[in-house]
């Protein structure tokens, strides 16, 4: 199996050497070299084009979002923003994303020996993601160490006969690498009268405030990050903040969210998974439920649950995905129902919500 060359760019050289060490661990990957700033980067692509770059943003000489411009000019590299801007700075990482970064995740964090396994498992799986963002190749096997926990550890799986019918419909959306823009054309195309959505996009902590305000600007539907109890509403959506889990609960006829910390799920937090096994505990029937974009498997498990509890499941296709990952996933288990291209997604909502024949889209 070929491995992912990648390139580190980043002033600090203590996160020059824990990057170096936490992809090395990785046998998909091939730590090729570190830079301590853009000029010194270039200068080592030009003997060797790496696949994949991981870009600091606050650098001196030349910042990471000045370079991440004219790499996707000039000669276009997945890049993966590394930063600790994600947690202060979010409006920097929705440039980056605008400017081409394939995804935006935390610098690796160095406390507990839990918190560096779980950034050794995020970083490494940020960055082959972003490889397969050009290249495409068949998901590789993971074989880090940190094990890959199911939905069981935050929730129990639901009981066949525990689903009870509503008359409101609520939608479920699960989506990772190139999400953030899958989602965005998705939400701006759905009326004010949709059903209220819940979706968890793959995104660092502190990441989804600002992600959500700018999404809440552009759509005729109200989103927001999501916060614990808040209940969901037609044409709302809620969307799970980075780093916590986030949960579909009913009380009566009232759908509402449940914020929850826990381990990695499918290797995420918050989890696909995590969404989707609530969604059929509690919702059954009266959900629709779509995955997007993004690598490995996560929300696979949890539609497959969601449609044996009598939902209806959708996923993205292969031609409008960034990364054909999870939707493929969820088709070779049987969890779908129906596969779509992305800008048929909002009318094929709306159809299911009014119980009307979907329209033809192309």
């Amino acid at each position: 199996m070929k491995k992912v060359k990648v390139l580190i760019v980043d002033d600090s050289a203590l996160v020059r050497q824990t990057l170096h060490d936490i992809l090395s661990v990785d046998p998909r990957i091939e730590v090729i070299g570190a830079a301590s700033d853009p000029f010194v980067a270039a200068q080592k692509m030009r003997n060797q084009v790496p696949d994949v770059i991981t870009l600091d943003v606050e650098m001196p000489r030349m910042d990471g979002l000045t370079f991440l411009k004219k790499i996707m000019e000039q000669h276009p590299i997945p890049v993966v923003i590394c930063s600790s801007l994600a947690g202060k700075g979010t409006e920097t990482a929705m440039k980056a994303l605008e400017y081409g970064a394939v995804d935006v995740i935390h610098k690796p964090a160095l406390g507990t020996k839990q918190m560096l396994q779980e950034s050794t498992t995020l970083v490494c799986d940020s960055v082959v993601a972003a490889s397969r963002v050009r290249a495409k190749r068949k998901a590789p096997d993971y074989s880090l160490a940190t094990p890959k926990l199911s939905a069981d550890v935050i929730l129990a799986k639901p009981k066949r006969d525990s689903i009870l019918q509503t008359t409101e419909k609520i939608v479920v959306v699960g989506a990772s690498t190139g999400g953030t823009e899958a989602l965005r054309v998705l939400l701006e195309a759905l009326p004010e009268n949709c059903p209220g959505i819940v979706i968890v996009q793959h995104m660092p902590e502190g990441f989804t405030s600002a992600f959500s305000q700018r999404l809440n600007g552009l759509c005729r539907i109200t989103v927001k990050e999501a916060a614990d109890n808040d209940t969901v509403l037609p044409g709302h959506a809620l969307i799970a903040p980075g780093n916590r889990h986030l949960l579909l609960k009913r009380s009566g006829a009232r759908y509402y969210v449940e914020i929850k910390d826990g381990p990695l799920v499918s290797r995420h937090r918050p989890s696909v998974d995590v969404l989707f096994r609530s969604t059929a505990r509690y919702a059954g029937r009266n959900a629709i439920g779509i995955i997007m974009t993004g690598m490995g498997d996560d929300g696979a498990k949890g539609m497959l649950e969601m449609k044996e509890a009598g939902a209806y499941t959708i996923a993205q296709d292969k031609d409008s995905c960034i990364v054909f990952g999870m939707p493929a996933e969820a088709i070779k288990l049987g969890s779908v129902d129906k596969v779509i291209g992305l800008t048929c997604m909002a009318n094929e909502i709306m159809q299911a919500y009014f119980h009307s024949q979907p329209k033809e889209c192309d």
